[in-house]
């Protein structure tokens, strides 16, 4: 085995999720060389290891596309941990070139679809396996070593200790891709007010489409003083995204929803307080790096009601995500920040 190519081409939260196993494989084997074809966004994600390379490639595109780009990188074993039917019909063209290359392996994840639709209908209570041990376990039967175990996995880069922080930095991340999985809007101005209120320094994330919405929620919550500096600012649309990563790596703390920012600030080293609602930590997708305990689950009978949160409520007011008051999510983090003082 000399060449490594390792696929996740979606979803962000996903890529980043097997971001420290990529690192960490590469570190215990640095005779081998990784490419990581991914989402090119992601990218800063895999810099800092001399054997690492990574291929930007958008799923979106033609199965064709994606096998010669995937063929030139000239790997003799591939693991795939997407597993979808456009990347697969890919490496069916590519394991036909490679038949009568014996050393030639292809590895795929096991999604446990069965099992996921058991958890959804709520016949199946136990937690589900972690995503990132379904990951490893897809390194391990291309034959790969490492020196941790998934439970000893490290965040990859070092994160600086919050007494070395002043004032404390708090994230805010309150959008995700699906409604199933967004806190209302009311909820988040007011946790904002209330840390900023406590004197903490606030950083909003989001995308370009919740620019507007989050950089008038810091023009109203910041000081209007010129000469002092504001304590709610939105990142939102003004920053690369390897900047951000930047901004995030210096943050006390990260407020969540099940997101992929969860996941950045996570291989990041970044405590997160987690907010959830049609989707469950137990799924499966819940990062190793973070504590269970600062997953905020209202634990209704009808949760978790989809693996995605792209499912309408049934009830339609979203109850399990307004269970989650903006008093509990503060209590959390003074729980948090008073750990980490008396650490």
């Amino acid at each position: 085995m000399k060449h490594v190519l390792v696929i996740r081409l979606s979803a962000l939260g996903d890529v980043a999720l097997m971001a420290p196993l990529v690192h960490d494989y590469a570190e215990s084997n640095p005779d081998i060389r990784f490419t990581v074809a991914g989402p090119p966004l992601l990218m800063p994600l895999f810099s800092g290891m001399d054997n690492v390379e990574f291929l930007g490639l958008k799923k979106k595109q033609s199965f064709i596309k994606i096998y010669k780009a995937l063929n030139a990188v000239g790997a003799d074993t591939v693991v795939d941990l997407h597993k979808v039917n456009r990347v697969g019909f890919a490496l069916t063209l590519l394991r036909l070139r490679h038949l009568f290359d014996f050393h030639f392996r292809l590895c795929a994840l096991r999604k446990g679809k069965f099992t996921r639709w058991l958890y959804l209908h709520h016949w199946y209570h136990k937690p589900r396996k972690p995503q990132y041990q379904r990951y490893d376990e897809v390194f391990q039967r291309a034959g790969l070593k490492r020196q941790n175990t998934p439970a000893n996995l490290s965040p990859f880069t070092s994160h600086l200790s919050p007494s070395s922080l002043p004032p404390i930095k708090i994230g805010v991340a309150p959008f995700s891709q699906h409604k199933g999985k967004i806190w209302p809007w009311e909820n988040t101005r007011r946790l904002v007010k209330m840390l900023a209120d406590s004197g903490y320094q606030i950083f909003l994330f989001g995308g370009k489409n919740e620019a507007s919405q989050l950089e008038s929620l810091a023009s109203r919550l910041s000081p209007l003083t010129s000469h002092l500096s504001p304590s709610v600012t939105s990142l939102a649309g003004k920053q690369s995204f390897a900047e951000e990563l930047d901004i995030i790596k210096g943050l006390t703390l990260m407020v969540s929803m099940d997101s992929s920012n969860m996941h950045f600030a996570s291989v990041l080293g970044v405590p997160v307080v987690s907010i959830w609602g049609a989707t469950h930590p137990d799924f499966g997708f819940y990062p190793q790096q973070q504590s269970r305990e600062n997953a905020l689950v209202a634990n209704l009978p009808c949760q978790p009601c989809s693996a995605f949160g792209q499912k309408a409520c049934r009830y339609g007011d979203y109850r399990c995500l307004t269970a989650v008051t903006p008093e509990m999510v503060f209590n959390k983090i003074q729980s948090i920040l008073k750990q980490n003082a008396n650490a």
